[in-house]
């Protein structure tokens, strides 16, 4: 929900890279230079020092995060190598020579999560890029600016990008929110541009356009960390009130497009005052907060086994999860108390645990726990359109889109269209299980027919 976006919370295991036995070999290339890579919107940079009998040291630069010289541990059993970060966060990089010597390629894990990730050694040949024929390439048939814009309250500047149809105004206009963890404008994740190829569609159907990179992510200044959707929703109104004062712009078409917790920062942004003309909600959580995080877990779990015993012993222990940090508002305590009870269980399983800590007890995860959007919903005045993808795992669609109906329904509201989508994930692309192991797989990034859902909703709601 988190759009991979992103978080997958719950105690499902990180998948881990075999190690197979040292053997007599002859030794090794050096690793010493500088190795490049990309996961998603970060652009990642290992300085490597591997001298002949002399220590290994290494550091990384994340410069999207203002990242530099992150000291890593550095050892290459064998032909593996693992690259430790323990400062600010708990992750490693656990990959392999490529044969010519040219790449590492292996897995980015943190917490209990595992991305995809290959370094490339610098001057030397790069790793292919995946195939995604539906990032939109210039020339556009349309007016494209780099744009900034202020949250006021905040005290932050934003970065975005804003597209306008070339055809004589005015325009209906939307803002797009990304999914929670940082995200760029175009809510970039394993090579796909989603509101990139979202952004194009709508803007070649007459629409404008607004994206805008996270707070601290790319051109934007401000940092997440400390922050909630509760801060989200102020920069959707900040995005909001910019739009709403540019030239060429219906004023009573504006509207909020959010994904996964965009979603409920649109939410948010719609019960207030000069809040958004409509909604366009795609995989928006509607559930109470610690049952959607338990729900999520049984969906990715029924991916790995569909043994009752089994799904019952996952919900119990992400109920008991949730509750320990719900009951537990002091963050040591709830740590101390999270690893006890996953200790009781499975003292391996409590040490893959423990680099998640500072996540389990964020403010961020809090507030999610506590989030009722059934509160939130109920006061949604404005049309809104709901979709979900079918083979969506982390806001499976049945429930929360249910949830969704009944809120709005609660607010009076009729002018509501709820969608369940058959065979689309959670970035609303077509895929066989909905598994997130997939999304960097497919080489579709959005799919035709949920674009076009999203497209003549808004012509209907937007016709003069």
């Amino acid at each position: 929900m988190h759009s991979l976006t992103r978080f997958l919370f719950g105690p499902a295991a990180a998948a881990l890279l075999s190690i197979t036995g040292v053997r007599a070999q002859a030794p090794r290339p050096s690793l010493t230079g500088d190795w490049a890579g990309t996961l998603g919107p970060l652009e990642f940079t290992a300085h490597l020092v591997d001298p002949a009998g002399g220590p290994r040291t290494a550091t990384l630069d994340i410069p999207a995060q203002h990242a530099n010289g992150l000291v890593m541990q550095f050892t290459t059993p064998a032909d593996s190598v693992y690259l430790r970060l323990r400062q600010p966060m708990a992750a490693q990089f656990a990959g392999r020579r490529s044969s010519d010597g040219q790449r590492l390629e292996g897995e980015w894990q943190q917490g209990l999560r595992s991305f995809p990730l290959t370094f490339s050694r610098q001057g030397g040949p790069k790793a292919a890029g995946p195939n995604r024929p539906q990032t939109p390439q210039p020339p556009f048939p349309y007016q494209l600016a780099e744009v900034t814009f202020k949250n006021e309250k905040a005290g932050i500047t934003l970065a975005g990008t804003y597209t306008v149809p070339a055809d004589m105004g005015p325009f209906p206009a939307v803002v797009l929110l990304t999914g929670s963890g940082p995200e760029d404008r175009n809510e970039t994740i394993l090579g796909h541009q989603p509101f990139a190829v979202l952004a194009d569609y709508l803007t070649r159907h007459g629409i404008a356009v607004l994206r805008f990179d996270d707070r601290g992510v790319g051109q934007s200044g401000g940092t997440l960390a400390g922050t909630t959707s509760a801060d989200y929703t102020a920069d959707a109104q900040a995005a909001l009130s910019w739009l709403h004062a540019q030239p060429g712009i219906r004023k009573n078409q504006v509207g909020l497009v959010g994904h996964s917790q965009g979603g409920t920062a649109a939410i948010g942004a719609a019960i207030q005052p000069a809040g958004p003309d409509f909604l366009v909600l795609l995989a928006a959580p509607a559930l109470p907060g610690d049952e959607l995080i338990v729900q999520q877990s049984l969906a990715l779990a029924r991916l790995q086994t569909l043994d009752a015993a089994q799904l019952a012993t996952t919900e119990k222990m992400q109920r008991a999860m949730t509750q320990i940090v719900q009951q537990n508002p002091d963050n040591a305590q709830a740590r101390a108390k999270l690893l006890a009870y996953y200790n009781g269980i499975n003292p391996q399983l409590a040490a893959q645990l423990e680099s998640q800590m500072p996540m389990l007890t964020s403010p961020d995860y809090r507030h999610l726990l506590a989030d009722r959007p059934a509160q939130t919903l109920a006061k949604v005045k404005c049309p809104v359109l709901a979709l979900g993808g079918g083979h969506d795992r982390q806001v499976p669609a049945p429930a929360n889109l249910a949830a969704t109906t009944a809120g709005l329904k609660a607010a009076g509201n009729r002018d509501v269209t709820v969608r369940e989508l058959p065979g689309l994930n959670h970035l609303f692309q077509t895929a066989p299980t909905g598994s997130p192991a997939e999304y960097g797989t497919i080489e579709e990034t959005f799919a035709p027919s949920a674009l076009a859902v999203i497209g003549d909703w808004i012509a209907r709601h937007t016709r003069k």
